[in-house]
């Protein structure tokens, strides 16, 4: 009889097996039974976290008639003046007009190889306006705390005792977690990417990392060289051993990532002297060489500041979206000219959305937003989830103009999970809250 992880940890409690053998158990069930999954060709994730909470539902707006109205009326003075037409495979009341400072990503969408996620938010289980208002479903904790929604999003689910990001949790469960540059951040330490059995590979948006400790000033060099030799010899002492095998393995996998960085090709794309494109430009430039790095998928993450805009946003916002496109059609670009556009898919995440209505310069933290997905692998020139209708007042306000997301984030990440290689039967015990939904993915991938 076969039985599947969540059934075997369950009889391991009903055994009565203690919490800190139940955790290495846990381990090695999760690592276990990745070994019957086939990857097949190679795949990578690219997260491009968008910090500060996206006022998302601004990238894209109704064109006409009642939905228009209802719009100005919620957006007041923040409410987009020439939003430039979509044509999308779903047809939606109003019409649909995307931001005009996102005009670069418009012919990726046309291209089908761009889609938008609508209605998305953290959701425990399908959630209406009366049952917040009578508190008949569990709400998730902290909603308007951007540390708290910003660990949600990474963590793919409440926090718990043991976390462990949604990132690291698949190069984990696809066996993944021993290959340094399966997992490479170019914004520093993550909770998305931080595992119990993996973390990231820090990356220069240069495209070459360095042991800082041994560069510059010789005398320094000399010392920190002596002290670490010292270490490194005194294999008798557990601590000292560790450190060792840790700091070696460090520069092992750095002169590695260098010496394969030092054979990628030049690209005829070129990409803006904006912090997320150079970020964007370092993963291009890794995903060239992946083939001598020996692994069969990558979670890259990089992030943009800034989204926080109580203030100041009607200059601000349209500024940070046109950095954000701008970005999005250089990378697509890349991934096409490496022929490998079919295998990179690249998403987005933010805290929040923001609230319809204005202070008359910005916005507050919200709920429910849209993300963009983008890939060779999407199907592209749609909308998915929801487009929500911006009523202030209206059925899924829960007041100031937050709206209750219809889409909860585990499935968005489902559905980029189970494309990234993780079997159906093993979703839900990433993504723990799927169960409470009818539909556990969605349908944007072909």
């Amino acid at each position: 009889m076969s039985i599947n992880r969540r059934q075997f940890l369950s009889l391991c409690v009903k055994g009565g097996v203690s919490a800190a053998a139940l955790t290495s158990l846990q381990l090695q069930a999760l690592t276990g039974s990745a070994n019957a999954v086939e990857l097949g060709d190679y795949k990578a994730l690219v997260c491009i976290f968008l910090y500060g909470g996206n006022d998302s539902l601004n990238m894209l707006v109704p064109l006409e008639g009642e939905q228009r109205n209802l719009y100005e009326q919620s957006r007041q003075n923040l409410a987009v003046a020439s939003p430039i037409a979509l044509n999308s495979t779903t047809v939606f009341a109003g019409g649909v007009g995307l931001h005009p400072s996102l005009l670069p990503i418009k012919s990726v969408f046309d291209s089908s190889n761009l889609a938008f996620v609508g209605g998305l938010g953290t959701l425990l289980a399908p959630t209406t306006i009366d049952d917040y208002k009578n508190k008949t479903v569990v709400l998730p904790k902290h909603l308007f705390s951007h540390n708290d929604q910003q660990a949600s999003w990474m963590y793919g689910r409440e926090k718990q005792s043991l976390n462990s990001g949604w990132g690291a949790r698949l190069l984990e469960r696809l066996d993944q977690q021993d290959q340094f540059a399966a997992n490479i951040s170019l914004d520093g330490t993550n909770l998305w990417q931080t595992g119990s059995q993996t973390k990231a590979f820090a990356l220069n948006k240069s495209g070459i990392s360095k042991i800082n400790a041994f560069g510059g000033y010789q005398p320094r060099t000399d010392h920190v060289t002596n002290i670490m030799n010292r270490i490194m010899g005194n294999t008798q002492h557990p601590l000292s051993s560790a450190y060792a095998n840790s700091f070696k393995s460090a520069i092992n996998n750095t002169q590695a990532m260098n010496n394969a960085l030092e054979t990628a090709p030049e690209l005829i794309t070129s990409f803006s002297e904006t912090s997320l494109s150079e970020q964007l430009a370092a993963v291009a430039k890794t995903i060239s060489v992946q083939s001598k790095l020996s692994t069969q998928r990558q979670v890259f993450f990089v992030s943009m500041g800034g989204f926080d805009t109580h203030d100041d946003q009607l200059d601000t916002h349209p500024a940070l979206l046109s950095t954000l496109a701008q970005g999005l059609s250089e990378f697509d670009s890349a991934m096409k000219e490496l022929d490998v556009a079919d295998k990179v898919t690249a998403f987005t995440m933010s805290d929040f959305g923001r609230t319809l209505t204005s202070n008359g310069d910005g916005t507050d933290h919200g709920w429910a937003g849209n993300q963009i997905v983008m890939g060779g692998a999407v199907k592209g020139g749609d909308i998915y989830g929801e487009l929500l209708t911006q009523h202030l007042d209206g059925p899924q306000d829960t007041g100031g103009g937050r709206l209750i997301p219809q889409v909860a984030n585990e499935q968005y990440f489902a559905t980029l999970a189970q494309w990234f290689g993780v079997p159906r039967s093993e979703l839900v015990d990433i993504f723990p809250n799927l169960n409470n939904f009818d539909q556990t993915t969605l349908d944007f991938f072909v």
